[in-house]
């Protein structure tokens, strides 16, 4: 489903490994010397197109300052380390600098993550990396994102703008971790801000990954918060000679990850006895979507079809659309190939560098590039394998189909008729363990070797109930959040559900597409939150408050709205279309421990008859809505 071949998808995954385990999905593409924007004068952005954008690097090299620290409101201090270019001599340049900042939990004394962007630097920029409260080389109590560590942000903000190395022009860059650090920062509006690139970046951090469908996400969680601790035991090289500082933060980010964040959150989210087993306001307050209303900075949004954060990527550019000028580029990617931009450049897009560049020279240097008109969005699919620039997201053209579940597993238009036959599976914890969605939601790692079943689905769908449809006689367009509305009943106490949409070849390879999970006693949802396309609701909006979990009941029949998240793909005429349900998605979901032992040994029936009409309703956009990049 991407540019690249097995043999280089392995050497791009060892790679993508070992600087997962070094920088914690941070990224930094330097390569390319030519950027993009359209020409000025283009203001449709449904028929903008990507043009060259060339500028020659300014400066032959850069350097890091020593580290510094920024003393905030409460007297904790964080490490900055500030890039800048270098004369002739080798001196930092004397003139203040638009600047580039990233706020990141990587530890950036060792820049491997939070690493100097040279692509900037040398091209008139100054690169600030600074380690957010409690990581790296930063004290105090880290707590991700939460509403002090947002405080900090704003005095971040104001002290690189008035540096004498900076002119008080400010842009923020970076990927995942980095890009939330973006967005929160946003919301301050602080005048310096000009301009976001937010590359992967969260935006619900309990539905996107944390807890998806009320089940804990085990391969990227605990992975993460102990890779966020491990680094912060890395001293900064000045630090090593300040034996007291040293061993101040050693010991003060140890005995913080076991008493007061990383382990207590882990805990409780495996067990189900803490409140942030939920969607409590200790996530809302954490997620960007919850106040994105709020930001009026111009932004470029970088999502991923595979990656974690999938689901809110698109839901970021919408909810900025209306309120700032804000552009969406979504890649074929995994966590760690979007971070860089894999692939880039590729029909009519540059490197992911160069798109930057771009971006910050208009709104941080006031270059008339056009790159305010810059495409909308820019979406890769599936089926046609290559970029394509949309009207919008959603798509205006946008309209609901609904595809009906049957009882001899065809998936049809038509509805079921009374007295179809049901399909049961066995309610067991570990489906999906060899498929795309193991990959995909260990932010890629566990796709380093590309085994064959994160290739094709039937691997996968030998434990799950499969639903296929006729070959199509037409191309086929689906673009944008996807709803199953399944009838099922389970002889355990509760029952997970995962429900996956594959493209079926002629030759009976299924390559999974997108994918969705639910606890079924999670099912409560709030109509006024969910979103509808036609009347019909197309994604749903899930509570998942301790007060609202309902128990299906033993074999009790109840109807379940599974959201199953956001893609941009092209059934190919002669493809099929496949529905596959299941009962796990290991390690993509984990249900708590009480609800895993709720979920044991029971059997799962999906129903398919008019009294229960399982379906799946898709947002199908015409096919003559694709224009062509590039000729």
């Amino acid at each position: 489903m991407t540019h690249l071949n097995p043999s280089l998808r392995i050497k791009v995954g060892l790679l993508s490994l070992l600087l997962f385990l070094m920088s914690a999905c941070g990224g930094n593409s330097n390569s390319g010397r030519t950027g993009i924007a359209v020409s000025p004068g283009e203001q449709s952005s449904a028929q903008s197109r990507w043009q060259p954008y060339e500028r020659e690097q300014e400066y032959s090299s850069f350097t890091t300052l020593p580290i510094e620290y920024i003393t905030l409101r409460d007297g904790i201090r964080l490490a900055a380390h500030v890039s800048l270019p270098t004369d002739a001599e080798g001196n930092p340049v004397a003139r203040p600098l638009p600047v580039i900042l990233t706020q990141t939990g990587y530890n950036s004394s060792l820049g491997a993550i939070a690493a100097p962007n040279a692509h900037f630097i040398q091209r008139g920029y100054a690169h600030v990396n600074v380690d957010v409260r409690g990581t790296g080389n930063s004290e105090g109590v880290w707590e991700a994102w939460g509403p002090i560590e947002q405080e900090d942000y704003a005095e971040v903000m104001e002290w690189v703008a008035t540096q004498s190395w900076s002119n008080g022009n400010v842009g923020t860059w970076g990927p995942s971790f980095m890009a939330i650090t973006q967005l929160l920062t946003a919301r301050h509006n602080h005048p310096a801000h000009k301009a976001l690139f937010a590359i992967v970046p969260p935006g619900d951090v309990y539905r996107d990954i944390t807890f998806a469908g009320g089940q804990i996400n085990g391969a990227f969680v605990p992975a993460w918060l102990y890779l966020v601790t491990g680094l912060s035991l890395i001293p900064a090289r000045e630090n090593i000679q300040d034996p007291a500082l040293f061993v101040q933060l050693l010991t003060e980010h140890a005995i913080n990850a076991v008493t007061a964040f990383q382990t207590p959150t882990l805990v409780g989210g495996l067990t189900g006895f803490d409140d942030k087993a939920y969607n409590t306001e200790f996530w809302s307050v954490r997620s960007p979507l919850t106040h994105i209303d709020e930001v009026t900075i111009p932004t470029f949004v970088v999502g991923g079809l595979r990656d974690i954060f999938q689901r809110s990527e698109p839901m970021t550019y919408e909810g900025l659309k209306n309120n700032t000028n804000a552009k969406l580029l979504i890649g074929p990617w995994d966590h760690l190939q979007g971070s860089g931009g894999a692939g880039l450049p590729a029909d009519g897009l540059p490197s992911m560098d160069n798109i930057a560049l771009a971006w910050f020279d208009h709104y941080l240097k006031d270059v008339d590039n056009g790159a305010e008109a810059m495409p909308k969005v820019t979406q890769y699919l599936y089926g046609e394998e290559r970029y394509a620039v949309m009207e919008d997201w959603p798509h205006p053209q946008a309209r609901a189909e609904r595809w009906h579940l049957r009882g001899d597993g065809s998936l049809t238009l038509t509805a079921a008729g009374t007295g179809e036959s049901s399909n049961i599976i066995l309610q067991q914890p570990v489906g999906g363990v060899c498929s795309d969605s193991a990959a995909q939601w260990s932010a890629g790692i566990l796709g380093v070797v590309p085994l064959p079943c994160y290739e094709d689905n039937r691997i996968a769908e030998v434990l799950e109930s499969t639903y296929t449809s006729a070959p199509m006689d037409q191309d086929y367009f689906i673009n944008g959040p996807i709803q199953a509305d399944l009838w099922i009943a389970t002889t355990a106490l509760d029952a997970g559900v995962v429900v996956r949409v594959t493209d079926v070849a002629p030759n009976g390879v299924s390559k999974q597409l997108t994918s969705g999970l639910l606890t079924a006693s999670a099912r409560a949802l709030d109509p006024e939150r969910s979103r509808y396309l036609g009347g019909q609701m197309i994604q749903p909006w899930h509570l998942y408050t301790k007060e609202s979990r309902q128990t299906p009941g033993f074999n009790q029949i109840v109807a379940i709205n599974v959201e199953i998240f956001s893609t941009s793909a092209v059934i190919k005429e002669g493809h099929a279309l496949r529905i596959s349900v299941g009962a796990s998605d290991f390690p993509r979901g984990i249900p708590p421990v009480l609800d895993l032992l709720d979920q044991l040994a029971g059997v799962l029936t999906i129903y398919s008859d008019a009294e229960h009409p399982s379906s799946v309703v898709f947002p199908v956009v015409p096919i003559s809505a694709i224009p062509v990049v590039s000729e």
